[in-house]
């Protein structure tokens, strides 16, 4: 029987997500789209101020955007830092649009470009922030809007803040238990939940798959207690309680990870232990009786001292400090500054201005739409690229057929009754719906696109083009040929470029945590923290690395071999954990020219990386000199295997 040959990863990738669309819905977010353009563009109309309910709806929306899964505290911060930068770039687009510019205008926005595109190599809030910042520019210079750009500007801000005050002030939506409220309290428990899968799965196939995902929630529990933080912001008892909390689970994986370097079965009721914490974590009720294992191995001292630490700081008991694992300010200057943030800047500006001088090009005065298409697909954290114009295209299609359907059947043509003089309802109508679709929709690019297309084209139909936007699937084609194109180019941030930045930051957060393992005397935090600084990193290549697997040969061609690379880096930093306890149960240091050898190596295969070029030069010290420690033993055995895969 023949068997059908397995379509490539860059064909099926607009396919997938059939899981995350099966996904429990978050009332709560729903809830709050319902009651966000809708109900703002309704009052616009109503008062008979139909430009400053379209504009705040716009800002609504942007908002509704970004109103993910987090906590309280942090969603203030994910909404509001793009909603300013919004803000900015509404008033700068709109003051470019009084200066008669012309064709001139493109450089204008090609200049924004770099500024957006150098900020959203930062971070994910910062990504938002500077594709929110390079739309909302173009929208402000090629919308007309009878409006002053101050006021535009406000309005769009005074849609966002209704979104925060609604996420603030709402209570949460909780039908099941599927959909439980994410709070700091919950991401911490999740840590606890995780470590106890890992236990299970120590001795067995599933290990590593356990430990990533122990990393993920690890990374979604300190972006809740660290990061995204308003200024001034005061702990309250409740956050440092889960501050101590958090740190206990640093020290347990610390030995748990240990475990997985000697690959010996958890006993069961050992392996129960988190799953105790993670219900005192949810409850606020005492875990009760620990069980710890018998100290007899290095992994088994660990995990003992760290459930006795677990005891007396559920019992109240504060937790050493670990500090945060978020980027300071010199590391997020230094990301913007770097080749990330300039061959991203480079590409956003690029594709900005060529689409602004071909939209000036085609018939019409609403331009703003293929710019602003091409900022959108232009960004590399929606997946790779052919995936994201077919998903875009397809989406825009699905969303410009919906849209025209309903004007046809409801439209009277100019946005008003022919009769009453009235503005029509049918299109607030429209918003509000898609608004309250928006948290759905984000699960997948196509159909977050589907959504968003009917929503944008009521807004602009009661602001008086009433295209019913065929021209804009026109427009999004174009944006999406403009996109691929620049993306065949090299030097402009491309996937071998993401790869190779991410790849080299996780080999050096390897080295640096490698470097305390074998300082003598360093502090047990800050180990801690190097440690969680290395797996962040290595779950940031290894999620480059996929993308970058996914894409069309032109753009990606072989980046998929890197993931064997980012596995041996994982397993280093397993054997530096492990190696990290040996030597704090009295194991003898390495000798300082050991220690300097490693570091140098990794050091090398980091600038290698970073440079793209095959580290076959990277000298490596001889198996005999790691004896005092059999752990560095498989820290240079991984770094032969890191050079011979990468040099391949």
């Amino acid at each position: 029987m023949r068997t059908l040959p397995t379509p490539p990863d860059w064909l099926t990738h607009p396919l997938r997500g059939e899981r995350a669309l099966r996904a429990p819905v978050p009332w709560a977010a729903v809830a709050r789209g319902a009651l966000g353009v809708g109900p703002v563009v309704a009052v616009g109309v109503v008062s008979g101020h139909l430009p400053f309910g379209m504009l705040a709806g716009l800002g609504a929306m942007f908002a509704h955007v970004n109103d993910r899964p987090a906590t309280r505290a942090t969603r203030i911060v994910r909404i509001g830092l793009p909603a300013l930068a919004g803000t900015v770039g509404l008033l700068t687009g709109a003051w470019l649009g009084t200066l008669g510019l012309g064709t001139w205008i493109a450089l204008a926005l090609a200049a924004v470009g770099l500024v957006s595109g150098a900020i959203s190599a930062i971070g994910p809030v910062s990504s938002a922030a500077g594709v929110q910042l390079m739309v909302l520019a173009v929208v402000g210079a090629g919308m007309p809007v009878p409006v002053p750009p101050p006021v535009t500007a406000g309005l769009l801000l005074i849609g966002a803040v209704w979104v925060i005050a609604m996420a603030a002030l709402l209570p949460r939506v909780t039908p099941s238990r599927q959909t439980a409220p994410f709070d700091e309290r919950e991401t911490v428990a999740a840590v606890y939940d995780a470590l106890a899968d890992l236990m299970t799965a120590v001795g067995t196939d599933g290990g590593q798959a356990a430990r990533r995902r122990l990393t993920a929630a690890y990374d979604a529990a300190y972006e809740a207690l660290y990061a995204h933080r308003l200024p001034l912001h005061r702990l309250d008892e409740e956050e440092r309680r889960l501050r101590d909390r958090l740190a206990v689970a640093g020290a347990l994986s610390e030995g748990v990870l240990t475990l997985l370097w000697e690959n010996e079965p958890v006993p069961d009721r050992i392996a129960r232990t988190p799953a105790q914490l993670a219900r005192s974590v949810r409850t606020g009720l005492p875990p009760g009786r620990l069980p710890a294992p018998v100290p007899d191995t290095a992994g088994n001292v660990a995990m003992h001292r760290a459930v006795l630490l677990a005891a007396r700081v559920f019992d109240g008991e504060p937790a050493p400090p670990v500090g945060a694992v978020v980027p300071g300010h010199r590391q997020r200057l230094r990301r913007t500054l770097g080749p990330a943030g300039r061959e991203y800047a480079a590409r956003v500006a690029l594709c900005v201005g060529v689409s602004t001088v071909l939209a000036q090009q085609l018939p019409g005065e609403h331009w703003f739409w293929l710019p602003a298409t091409a900022a959108f697909l232009v960004k590399p954290d929606m997946g790779p690229l052919v995936s994201r114009a077919v998903s875009r295209a397809l989406g825009t299609a699905v969303g410009v057929a919906v849209f025209g359907g309903l004007a046809t059947l409801f439209g009277p043509g100019a946005g008003v009754t022919p009769d009453a003089g009235a503005p029509a309802i049918w299109p607030v109508v429209v918003a509000a719906v898609c608004s309250a679709l928006i948290p759905v929709s984000v699960r997948h690019f196509a159909l977050q696109t589907a959504v968003l297309t009917p929503l944008l084209l009521s807004l602009v139909y009661l602001g008086g083009d009433t295209d019913p936007g065929f021209t804009r699937l026109t427009d999004t084609l174009l944006a999406c040929g403009v996109v691929l194109a620049a993306g065949a180019l090299p030097g402009l941030g491309g996937p071998r470029a993401q790869v190779s930045v991410r790849l080299s930051l996780a080999v050096r957060a390897t080295r640096d945590h490698l470097d305390q393992v074998l300082t003598a005397d360093a502090p047990y935090a800050t180990r801690l923290r190097l440690r969680r600084e290395a797996y962040r990193a290595l779950a940031d290549a290894r999620s480059a690395v996929a993308v970058a697997g996914a894409e069309h040969p032109p753009f990606g061609r072989d980046l998929a071999a890197w993931a064997p690379v980012v596995f041996a880096l994982e397993e280093i930093v397993d054997a530096a954990t492990a190696c990290g306890v040996r030597l704090d149960q009295g194991a003898p240091l390495p000798e300082p020219a050991l220690a300097a050898r490693l570091r140098a190596a990794l050091s090398d295969l980091a600038d290698a990386v970073a440079a793209r070029r095959p580290p076959t030069e990277l000298v490596l010290p001889a198996g005999a000199a790691v004896g005092d420690c059999a752990t560095l033993a498989d820290v240079t055995s991984g770094l032969r295997r890191v050079r011979d895969l990468a040099a391949g």
